[in-house]
């Protein structure tokens, strides 16, 4: 299984607003950080707000901040978010499926349980888990934050 992009920017992001000086970062912040675009950023930042996890404030001192706490954000709970429902496979499909051996087909149990392992397994952490090395990762993150 392969998260999206999307997927990826979204924990990203997370995960460096909560490494933050002051617990608030930019968008221009994070894409410098990790040298991709602010515009794909924009669109991502804009999903996490309307999904409650993140805040923006405009003008002088705003940015972007947690709206919770990044123990209270679930890894598992983001992805199933970001990726919607996973399709790993065309019997996924209910109504598009062309396999004439759907019906009697054991891939698509093994399948399914290998995407339940996996998200039970993401479900134990948090941002706050991924962040736990805060220092170490501030030093790499924050280090280009400020303009040049």
């Amino acid at each position: 299984m392969r998260l999206t992009t999307f997927t990826d920017y979204s924990l990203r992001v997370l995960m460096f607003v909560a490494t933050a000086p002051e617990g608030r970062a930019t968008i221009a912040e994070i894409a410098r950080s990790f040298g991709i675009s602010e515009h794909h950023l924009v669109k991502v930042v804009h999903a996490l707000g309307k999904a409650g996890l993140l805040e923006n404030t405009r003008g002088r001192g705003g940015g972007l901040r947690l709206a919770v706490p990044a123990a209270a954000i679930r890894v598992g709970q983001l992805v199933r978010a970001t990726e919607g429902g996973a399709v790993l496979a065309e019997c996924f499909e209910r109504d598009s499926s062309t396999c004439n051996i759907v019906r009697v087909c054991r891939l698509k149990n093994v399948l399914a349980e290998a995407v339940d392992v996996f998200y039970k397994t993401l479900d134990h952490y948090t941002i706050a888990d991924l962040v736990s090395n805060r220092t170490k990762l501030a030093a790499i993150l924050h280090f280009h934050s400020a303009p040049a």
